[in-house]
């Protein structure tokens, strides 16, 4: 008689656990809950172990619930949040890496178990700016998008200019200004100011979703626009302004070889008054303004603009995505405005979007940007 079958010993292999991170300490806190609401809404539950995790506007962090419904853009006095009352959570280093930490009122602290990869959907200061990516660094953990440094340089504006022209990439001449320089020497600051040329845009340097930007048409209002950039960010960038130019965009994917491609380009033409692409023009509904995916341009300037976007991130030493934004001159010229390490990921946003119209639709994308984490080591790369 043959002896009955062996059952293994060991338990079935466990999913990796993805904790989606969200909300954050900056002023793109709802923006960063919209982004959150879609992602956990196409990652792929039957390979994933999702954990959404929101961090209030006061910096705790909490175990949400993962209601899509509720991270969504209403009105602008409708925008989503992150609910403060839900149970703490910390992320603890372990020898393996890290482990989630939930703790509620009047009950024993629990593990929710080892954290294998984050993907940290945070927008703005203290979130994509490299100190999130620092911690996650230091407790050992894998997590979507570029490091410590490339986040850093990107999200300051006026650093991520010097890198660029470093690199012989083309950028709007600029001059920065901080809010000791402006308070010490205003009339400093309106001769550099003159000497660019009117008009001006007024930006804070580390912020996103055009919080705080203003055009300055003439010196009269270069005042009120610094003013209002430094209500955002201590640090300011006075830049000459793109008249007459179309604003295009270019999404960068890292392939799993850890090589950079370009999807097709986008334009963006906005509705409404909008002067230029403000808040409400990106991102409330009524305002019309209008994405062309793919761009209409020749194929010779779009190739071009492709080069210039893998350039780009490779200069800036992003990992995983970036979304890299140029002027179109009315004479041609293609100028590099900025890169963004965690673009808008709504499937409405332009950088899912253009990789739709590339061929990539969006679950493709979030399951890539995953697969790119777990694959990437810790430590020194």
């Amino acid at each position: 008689m043959s002896e009955p079958a062996r059952t293994s010993s060991q338990p079935p292999a466990r999913k990796p656990r993805v904790a989606v991170v969200f909300g954050g300490r900056s002023s793109e806190h709802a923006i960063s809950c919209v982004t959150a609401g879609s992602v956990l809404a196409a990652i792929d539950a039957s390979r994933y172990d999702v954990v959404p995790i929101g961090i209030a506007r006061d910096g705790r962090w909490v175990l949400e619930s993962g209601d899509t419904a509720r991270l969504r853009l209403g009105a602008a006095d409708e925008l989503p949040s992150v609910d403060p009352g839900q149970p703490s959570v910390a992320l603890e280093r372990v020898a393996t890496g890290a482990d989630l930490v939930v703790s509620e009122p009047s009950r024993p602290p629990r593990t929710l178990g080892e954290v294998d990869v984050v993907f940290p959907l945070l927008h703005g200061p203290w979130g994509e700016d490299g100190t999130i990516q620092g911690m996650f660094e230091m407790a050992g953990v894998r997590y979507v998008g570029a490091g410590v440094l490339a986040s850093a340089v990107c999200m300051d504006k006026a650093y991520m200019k010097v890198v660029l022209e470093a690199a012989g990439l083309p950028v709007m001449p600029s001059v920065t200004v901080t809010a000791r320089q402006w308070a010490a020497s205003p009339d400093v600051v309106h001769a550099a100011a003159a000497e660019l040329g009117y008009p001006l845009f007024v930006k804070p340097c580390r912020a996103g979703s055009s919080m705080g930007i203003a055009k300055a048409h003439h010196a009269g209002e270069l005042a009120a626009a610094i003013a209002g950039a430094l209500e955002h960010d201590p640090k300011v960038l006075v830049e000459v302004s793109a008249e007459g130019a179309r604003e295009i965009e270019c999404g960068v994917l890292q392939a799993l070889d850890g090589s950079a491609e370009a999807s097709v380009p986008a334009e963006i033409r906005i509705g409404g008054d909008h002067e230029f692409y403000d808040f409400a023009a990106k991102y409330l509904p009524e305002e019309h303004t209008e994405l062309d995916v793919p761009a209409d341009i020749p194929a010779d300037v779009a190739a071009e603009m492709r080069r210039l976007s893998v350039a780009a991130f490779e200069a800036t030493g992003c990992e995983g995505l970036a979304r890299v934004d140029f002027f179109l001159m009315p004479d041609g010229r293609l100028v590099v405005n900025e890169l963004n390490t965690m673009p808008g990921f709504t499937p409405l946003s332009m950088f899912p979007q253009m990789w739709a119209a590339t061929g990539l639709d969006y679950q493709a994308l979030v399951d890539r940007l995953i697969g790119l984490a777990l694959q990437r080591g810790t430590g020194l790369r």
